[in-house]
């Protein structure tokens, strides 16, 4: 009997994903990573939560209403990593015009219309805060209704709640070698040790390396797809605007770019993509994305964006099945039969429908084993049991609760933990009962908490993929978080 009913390689949104939907349905996983979860493409990909209303000038009326269900979705499971936000369109002379504006977005509040989100309206910024960083003379922009998500504590929450139904989280561990034949039977290094493990199915989540590992780790035929290998280019500066909106801005080559508020004192600004050879391990932005970035915002803001700006630039690749026109959301080939135990192989795609592709993915196995019926439409992520436009209330409650939590540590804190934040502050009555404090915002106490729980083992873990305080944190309490971490080990 083998080990495992499936197992998964790689640890990104893909892959978690398949883990929680196939360890929900009474499937017996296991999922290796080599490094850590979300730290690939995962980390790169875009924040948003959408129908993606450029959509509709390609006539995809089904696949746009099909994209706002899946916000709904995720905006009721994950209220604490998805938030509903509204995004401004501020209307540039020789763009896209005021009437096919206001068309494309009265069929998008149509498309969606099970939402409780307010619809779209056209406002006044000579009067209105939108328009205070925009030069003149913008006189008006197109709001509506979208959301935001952590991206890769999107992935994290899958992954737990992957565990805490079964699954085998195993982190630092590289599959060298697997093979083929009524079940897979893989080779595995965690932490220096060789070990082999069995499965009756195999998924490859590998992202931008899926055809690498599938031509030399499993040494299967070639995928039978054209392939290409496209980097996505993001970057983060200082907060650009004093109003929570996530700005859309169009350019001249038809490409439309969102700024949106990040980690309070910041703005985030993407994406780009663009067509990438060599390894993915080793990805940079090129100087001509970030001028890119600049040079677009100069069309809008009065005040100008120059490259020196930017804190942090973000970069991933991934595999598509296409570099003109609009690629599918993701690949999911299957092969299974002759060939042997089943293979899955899935890469690609968008945040916002990841839940779905794992669904649709999971559900191919349903001939070759017993499980339980699709489940992860309804089913909340660990911490979201509450409702979206109680987010508020929430970190209220955790500021009445732990009395030494300003209002943007209650916010952080709530908008990464949920209604779980109980197990990382306990029953503390001040800040000194979490234990040594790195910086303002990171205690012993989280750190403890996402070493237990959360795989973490290195200070990237935490600073880049289960927070973003590497954006803040001073040299001096990273090496000190650094050593606390290596200890407690």
């Amino acid at each position: 009997m083998a080990d495992y009913d499936l197992a998964i390689i790689g640890g990104g949104l893909n892959g978690a994903s398949i883990a929680r939907d196939a360890a929900g349905r009474g499937l017996r996983v296991i999922l290796i990573e080599q490094g850590d979860l979300a730290c690939a493409a995962s980390a790169a990909s875009p924040p948003l939560i959408h129908g993606d209303p450029s959509l509709l000038e390609h006539r995809r009326w089904w696949r746009v209403r099909t994209r706002l269900a899946e916000r709904e979705r995720w905006l009721a499971n994950a209220p604490h990593l998805v938030r509903p936000m509204r995004f401004a369109i501020p209307l540039h002379p020789g763009e896209r015009t005021p009437s096919v504006l206001r068309a494309g977005l009265m069929l998008y509040d149509r498309l969606g219309a099970a939402t409780a989100l307010p619809p779209a309206q056209t406002i006044d910024v000579t009067h209105h805060p939108i328009g205070n960083p925009l030069q003149r003379p913008f006189g008006i922009a197109f709001e509506y209704s979208d959301g935001l998500a952590d991206a890769t504590r999107l992935v994290i929450a899958n992954a737990i709640d992957a565990a805490e139904r079964g699954a085998v989280i195993m982190t630092g561990a590289r599959c060298v070698r697997a093979d083929r034949a009524d079940t897979w039977r893989l080779a595995v290094i965690d932490r220096g040790h060789r070990r082999v493990i069995t499965a009756r199915a195999l998924a490859n989540a590998t992202g931008a390396w899926a055809q690498v590992v599938n031509e030399t780790i499993l040494r299967q035929p070639p995928l039978p797809r054209q392939l290409h290998a496209v980097q996505v280019n993001q970057i983060i500066v200082p907060r650009l605007f004093d109003t929570d909106n996530v700005y859309v801005f169009q350019h001249r080559d038809g490409r439309l770019i969102f700024a949106s508020p990040f980690e309070r004192d910041f703005t985030l600004i993407g994406s780009v993509t663009r067509a990438f050879t060599g390894d993915p391990a080793i990805v940079a932005m090129p100087a001509a994305d970030v001028t890119y970035f600049c040079s677009v915002l100069a069309r809008y803001l009065r005040a100008p964006l120059h490259p020196t700006d930017v804190v942090r630039a973000v970069s991933g690749v991934n595999l598509t099945q296409s570099m003109k026109g609009l690629p599918r959301d993701g690949v999911l080939l299957f092969d299974h039969g002759r060939r042997g135990a089943p293979l899955i192989t899935m890469f690609g795609g968008e945040l916002t429908t990841s839940r779905r592709r794992a669904e649709r993915a999971v559900t191919l196995l349903t001939p070759f084993y017993p499980m339980s019926p699709r489940w992860t439409a309804t089913a909340r992520l660990p911490g979201g049991d509450f409702a979206w436009d109680r987010f508020d209330i929430e970190v209220n409650a955790a500021r009445e609760r732990w009395r030494f939590l300003s209002e943007p540590q209650a916010q952080r804190l709530v908008g990464a933990y949920g209604s779980r934040l109980t197990g990382v502050l306990g029953e503390a009555k001040a800040r000194e009962e979490l234990g040594q404090a790195f910086g303002p915002e990171l205690t012993a106490a989280e750190v403890r908490y996402l070493m237990a729980k959360e795989w973490a083992r290195f200070p990237e873990d935490i600073l880049w993929r289960r927070s973003n305080l590497g954006l803040t944190m001073e040299a001096k309490d990273r090496e000190a978080l650094a050593a606390f971490m290596a200890s407690a080990a």
